[in-house]
């Protein structure tokens, strides 16, 4: 098989030299517009069966996904959102039953979220279910990736490998059932239903010296900003919040705790800020932004380091 590009060389070698100023060299999450009093923020992010979601989940539960992933970028950016534009690519096998129950959903959450479908596209593929959405957000002031400073403390909003390990108790029928009944539907339904942390945004705008949300995984996320904002960071991994059903998993299965900690979907936002800075829980304080541009270190309860075998989901 030939060599193809990373998911990072793509962004990186083919896209970012013919993006315009307001894409930030596609180094964030979001595009950045008429930078005045409100600044009008962008983003969108596309979801496939089979690689984001399983086919057979319920078509109410996919499209707040769908949308909800998109808020989470808004959120993490200090934006609250203006509505959305939605392109949706439906397969052969689709039925009125299906969209009907479809956009239900998306309208419960439009109306909660105030977040108004404002545009968009269909069409049919040959393909599995595709569904992209782009969001528009305002924020009184953007919040990037690229603004961490040394001293910077580090904070995750909630409970890290939530969604992970629900996608672990999907595929794997043994692991789900030697999990107790309330942890198993807890970290299904954290995988099928993130929640986008729209209450932070306000925070994070007045607060925040960079931020994004972890859909990639906690390790990689964070690399991520280091290498945009040109610093490096230090974690203390016993610091990061994790949920009584992920202990419960892990406590199965230890090699779980590095699938918490690199897995993806979790949707929380990942929050440089002074070091004097005291966010409302569930947010926790887990590391520092130092200096350099090495890669982050996480560091176990006695000090030592802690090596994972790959720090993100990768999409290719």
């Amino acid at each position: 098989m030939p060599q193809r590009y990373s998911e990072d060389d793509i962004i990186a070698r083919i896209f970012a030299p013919i993006a315009g100023a307001a894409a930030l060299g596609l180094k964030d999450d979001a595009a950045l517009l008429a930078p005045e009093s409100v600044q009008l923020v962008v983003t969108t992010d596309m979801i496939v069966a089979g690689v984001h979601f399983f086919a057979d989940d319920a078509p109410a539960l996919i499209a707040k996904k769908a949308l909800r992933v998109n808020l989470s970028d808004l959120a993490a950016k200090g934006a609250e959102p203006i509505g959305f534009l939605l392109g949706l690519a439906l397969p052969e096998d689709w039925t009125n039953d299906w969209l009907d129950a479809f956009a239900a959903g998306l309208a419960e959450d439009a109306r909660a979220y105030r977040a108004p479908l404002i545009g968009g596209d269909t069409g049919a593929t040959p393909g599995p279910l595709t569904i992209s959405i782009t969001a528009l957000g305002r924020a009184p002031r953007f919040v990037p990736r690229s603004g961490a400073k040394p001293g910077d403390a580090i904070f995750v909003s909630g409970p890290i490998g939530d969604a992970a390990l629900g996608l672990a108790v999907r595929r794997d029928a043994a692991l789900a059932a030697r999990l107790s009944a309330g942890a198993r539907d807890y970290l299904i339904g954290r995988y099928l239903l993130p929640q986008p942390r729209l209450d932070l945004a306000p925070w994070l705008a007045a607060n925040a010296s960079a931020a994004m949300d972890i859909s990639d995984g906690l390790a990689g996320d964070l690399a991520k900003l280091c290498r945009a904002s040109s610093v490096s960071a230090i974690v203390d991994l016993a610091s990061v919040p994790l949920s009584d059903a992920t202990r419960e998993a892990i406590a199965i299965d230890p090699a779980l705790f590095e699938r918490a900690i690199t897995g993806g979907d979790d949707y929380e936002i990942l929050i440089a800020c002074g070091s004097g800075a005291a966010l409302p829980a569930p947010a926790c304080r887990i590391g520092e932004i130092v200096a350099g541009n090495a890669p982050p270190s996480f560091l176990d309860a006695q000090g030592k380091p802690v090596f994972f075998k790959k720090l993100s989901f990768q999409h290719f």
